[in-house]
């Protein structure tokens, strides 16, 4: 009875080490959150099968795996390896709705960490970092010990034969899979090592890409354009301000999803009523970004330049042409350009090729209010803050990315109704300290981006009252 129970006992520790191997490269994300989750029916891993069919192969051959520890350290440091990419293959389009691009993405990683960092605030970063390191070694724990069991299991005659089988299955069901006959026959994931290798083509792919000959689609060359005659439809602006505002993260999205359309049916009424009542006109339609999930800069880019730019290998082409650009085009009309851009913190050699009179970056609005967040300066500030930085001169033409709602949308800036005061030296009273003490919900993001649109139609609504005698076009869109 004693034999049984550990035999029991043996095979059911067997049967949890293969699992939780298995489970370590199938995992996906729990979607809206970064946090991973396992899913019934589990995946299977071909990856796994594979090297269990070469260990077997290998014990077969008098090799005694057991015995050597540093067999076992060096499977659970790959599996755990392995684990941080399927995190990464899974989370990324979760997140952020496609996949991760190396070449690309990889210089944001930095910025994307430090905006984290400062919208969580120091002790919870430390603690996320902390409780990071503490699982990735409780996981290796895991995988170290659950390695060591098969190991000795494949020592085992009756042990080493059910694995074979296993991973036979398991390799014949990916097989099938594969070849999608029958379909669904089997959910095998996609194997790491594939991944890796798209990605590796990726960057392969970018580096040509950032490589090759500029785009220049046109017969205008830029330098030529202030030489050449105005746009006749420019004359239908009459003189008027035109403000091209791109809001982060406003998508369909935001009037398609029961949710944000009630959180937002109040500050859209504010907008109507704002606009009617200055004697002002609206109209609106959806078109298709030519970007998603971060990357804004293409949407931007396709606007200004006048050609769809949808992955940054073409962005970096466009920016080495000399084709003219919409802020060409308003200059030959007679208008100043304005590239107002509270995110901005750093160089930015595309203003060169877009040809902007003034450029308003962070440095340049500064602002001395309360911060808000990694991006620190308020869209409403540097909206008001316009008119003292380049308010003069004849029309202009405004180009304004804003960046209030830009994930994770906390801490949300209050409205503040009295413009004029967002320019002195305390632009925000108590109702600034209510805001900066909402921390990100990281699980539930979405009640705090229904927040940040609202008080974008806030200042977009405050601003056409404030400017009601103005001759302005704004011109909104979503990124």
């Amino acid at each position: 009875m004693r034999d049984a129970a550990r035999g029991a006992s043996a095979w059911l520790a067997l049967a949890v080490a293969l699992v939780l191997l298995n489970s370590a490269l199938t995992f996906e994300n729990h979607w809206p959150t970064p946090l991973p989750r396992l899913v019934w029916p589990p995946g299977v891993s071909i990856e796994l099968a594979l090297v269990l069919l070469a260990l077997v192969a290998w014990t077969a051959r008098g090799r005694r795996l057991a015995a050597d520890a540093r067999v076992a350290t060096a499977l659970a440091a790959t599996t755990l390896a392995f684990a941080l990419v399927r995190y990464g293959i899974v989370t990324a389009p979760a997140l952020y709705g496609r996949p991760v691009d190396l070449y690309w993405d990889a210089p944001h990683v930095g910025n994307v960490a430090r905006m984290l960092a400062a919208a969580a605030g120091p002790l919870p970063t430390v603690g996320a970092l902390l409780a990071t390191g503490l699982v990735l070694v409780a996981l290796y724990a895991l995988l170290r010990a659950a390695w060591g069991r098969v190991l000795h299991g494949l020592a085992r005659p009756a042990e080493r034969r059910t694995t074979t089988v296993l991973a036979a299955v398991v390799l014949a069901a990916g097989i099938v899979d594969l070849a999608g006959v029958p379909p669904g026959f089997a959910r095998v994931t996609t194997p790491v090592v594939a991944s890796t290798a798209a990605q590796l083509r990726l960057v392969a792919d970018g580096w040509r890409g950032a490589r090759e000959a500029p785009v220049d689609e046109s017969a205008t060359d830029a330098a030529d354009a202030p030489k050449a005659t105005a746009d006749p439809r420019f004359h239908a602006l009459a003189g008027d301000d035109v403000l091209l505002v791109f809001v982060e993260s406003y998508g369909s999205v935001a009037w398609t999803n029961p949710a944000f359309a009630a959180r937002l049916a109040g500050p859209r009424a504010g907008l109507a009523r704002a606009v009617a009542d200055t004697g002002r006109a609206m109209v609106s339609a959806t078109v298709v970004a030519p970007t998603f999930g971060g990357n804004s800069w293409l949407s931007h880019a396709s606007l200004l330049a006048g050609t769809a730019v949808r992955d940054p290998g073409r962005h970096a082409r466009v920016l080495k042409s000399r084709r003219p650009t919409l802020v060409h085009a308003f200059e030959r009309a007679g208008y100043r350009s304005v590239a107002l851009m509270p995110g901005l913190r750093q160089a930015w050699p595309e203003g060169a090729f877009y040809g902007f009179d003034t450029l308003l970056d962070a440095r340049t609005l500064d602002y001395r209010g309360p911060e808000f967040g990694w991006w620190r300066i308020p869209d409403q500030y540097a909206l008001a803050a316009l008119d003292a930085k380049a308010g003069d001169g004849g029309p202009r033409f405004v180009f304004f990315p804003t960046i209030t709602s830009h994930a994770p949308f906390r801490p949300t800036p209050p409205y503040q109704r009295d413009w004029s005061r967002l320019l002195g030296a305390a632009p925000y009273g108590p109702e600034a300290a209510a805001a900066l003490a909402l921390a990100p919900d990281w699980t539930e993001l979405a009640p705090a981006y229904g927040d940040t649109l609202a008080y974008v139609h806030e200042w977009l609504a405050g601003w056409l009252t404030l400017r009601a005698a103005a001759d302005v076009t704004l011109v909104v869109l979503g990124d």
